[in-house]
């Protein structure tokens, strides 16, 4: 099982609306979503939960080593580059579309 934290300013917000999309297009990619593991914080509690997690999103500007890869997850609010986000999603974790 993969794991995606998604923070955000609240851990509510923007990260709901991130996370919701981000489940979507993968699914649309034909990725079982049942294997990936998503959770959401905020910016400030992501780095004392980063090291349960093989991911992290941010939709606020976040540039911290927190020991996982972080992704800006502005294109899952504004459209703009959300495809490109989620084929890195898909390679930092290394997704296989089921069959």
């Amino acid at each position: 099982m993969k794991k995606i934290i998604v923070a955000c300013g609240s851990g509510i917000a923007t990260s709901t609306v991130a996370r919701n999309a981000l489940e979507e297009k993968l699914k649309a990619k034909g990725i079982d979503v049942t294997q990936v593991s998503m959770d959401q914080t905020s910016i400030p509690q992501l780095r004392s939960k980063a090291d349960q997690f093989d991911l992290a999103i941010t939709t606020a500007k976040f540039t911290e080593d927190i020991g996982v890869p972080v992704l800006n997850g502005l294109p899952f609010l504004t459209g703009v580059g959300e495809d490109q986000l989620v084929q890195k999603v898909i390679d930092i974790l290394d997704l296989k579309p089921k069959n």
